[in-house]
């Protein structure tokens, strides 16, 4: 894999992946407890529900904050703030006390915090990196992540079994503050920072200023709408119901799950790898909308239609190889267009509408699968035969058929948006 030559970068990237590694197994053990506690998939989509809607609430009034502020200071407290919420799951599985609504609730404040450590952190890569390498910078993040996906099922349950989810909570601590030391001691973010005189935005004038530039420039607006479409569709199923329905269609085998889970990981490793190592591709906007296409067609299709290990596994890579290419896509033409000066501002108000769909997706996947799909299978009928007959007479079939709906869904709409004449004039801006 290609790296950037940059000593601040690398260590930024580096501690950051410590950093996730200790809150994905986190996430993954918590989704494991609760899931065992409830048998609800209504449950784990409400636990992801809470994390999001803060984060696309306060986003929208963050960006002139963090334009004006030192980057570095705000990632520091905001890292700070979810840590101190795993501490106190960590103390409340001790002492026998944690519910799940414990969880609902930490996990709001962590999603408070997200909503100004996010823009932060993406302003603070296009401050470190040169421009030539914004493609790379978003290639190793990719791989970094996915990496992670892989190691941290397996991990994590392993971890589980020998030290207990308490045991993970208390690593997650420990890989913040590790993260924490080499961002304060080690990193240098070079920025310009306002004198205090000449901050004027207040947050409402900053998030007018972010929906201006973006109103001024439709073929960035278009891609951000977009992206919010496919945000819908992914958190309707594989980003949200994929566990539960995992666990449902094989015999609530944490096994399956663990390895289909980091199957998916090691497709976005891939996905990273080439991102990393092409040359940078011309075309951005065939790229983006191409690749979610397939995306859709086959990862949540085989997924939906999979009744094995093999299958399902075939579809992760399907689904999650694409990824990298269109978050890599995306940053480079935004990087490109989106004064620096403003990019906290454009970041924020760009979060706030890219992910909106996702607290939407979260609760009415959790509620179709708990409520709508797996009952009306379970009923004897004629369409429940036909869908049956293809999905499987197992647990869990209604919301592989979801899976099935998302997949012709989510790559329809992709295709549609591609035609996007301003959408498409971006190719050129973003040369």
């Amino acid at each position: 894999m290609k790296t950037i030559h940059n000593k601040s970068f690398l260590l930024f990237w580096l501690s950051g992946s410590v950093s996730q590694l200790g809150s994905g197994m986190s996430v993954y053990a918590l989704i494991i407890w609760a899931y065992e506690q409830t048998h609800s998939a209504m449950t784990v989509s409400f636990m992801s529900f809470c994390s999001y809607l803060p984060y696309i609430l306060i986003s929208v009034f963050a960006g002139a904050y963090i334009d004006q502020h030192s980057k570095k200071k705000i990632m520091l407290i905001t890292d700070f703030i979810a840590a101190l919420g795993s501490l106190t799951m960590f103390f409340l599985l001790s002492t026998d006390q944690l519910q799940i609504w414990h969880i609902y609730l930490i996990n709001t404040v962590i999603g408070f915090a997200n909503s100004f450590q996010s823009p932060a952190q993406s302003v603070a890569v296009g401050i470190l990196v040169p421009e030539s390498d914004y493609g790379k910078a978003s290639g190793m993040n990719s791989f970094s992540s996915n990496l992670l996906t892989v190691i941290t099922p397996m991990l994590g349950a392993s971890l589980m079994a020998v030290i207990g989810i308490e045991g993970v909570l208390g690593i997650d601590v420990l890989t913040f503050l590790f993260a924490e030391s080499v961002l304060l001691f080690f990193i240098k973010i070079p920025e310009k920072l306002q004198k205090e005189e000449e901050k004027k935005s207040s947050i409402f004038e900053g998030c007018k200023e972010g929906f201006q530039f973006l109103y001024g420039h439709k073929g960035i607006f278009y891609i951000v709408v977009s992206m919010a479409c496919m945000n819908f569709f992914s958190r309707l199923t594989y980003e949200n119901i994929l566990s539960p329905m995992l666990l449902a269609r094989s015999g609530e085998s944490k096994q399956v799950l663990g390895f289909v889970t980091a199957i998916i990981g090691f497709g976005g490793v891939l996905g990273g790898l080439f991102v990393s190592l092409r040359k940078r591709s011309g075309k951005v906007i065939k790229e983006i909308y191409l690749m979610a296409a397939f995306s859709f067609l086959a990862g949540d299709l085989l997924m939906g239609c999979g009744r094995n290990v093999i299958v399902w596994s075939i579809a992760a890579l399907a689904a999650s190889v694409p990824i990298p290419f269109i978050t890599a896509a995306q940053n480079v033409i935004l990087y490109k267009i989106i004064p620096r000066q403003m990019q906290g501002r454009i970041f924020a108000v760009r979060n706030a509408i890219q992910f909106c769909t996702i607290p939407i997706g979260i609760l009415l996947g959790g509620f179709l699968a708990d409520y709508v799909f797996e009952p009306i299978l379970a009923r004897k009928g004629t369409v429940a035969t036909l869908l049956l007959d293809l999905l499987g007479n197992t647990p869990g079939c209604g919301m592989a058929c979801m899976f099935v709906m998302t997949g012709v869904l989510g790559s329809v709409t992709s295709l549609i948006w591609y035609r996007n004449k301003e959408i498409r004039k971006l190719d050129k801006e973003s040369e």
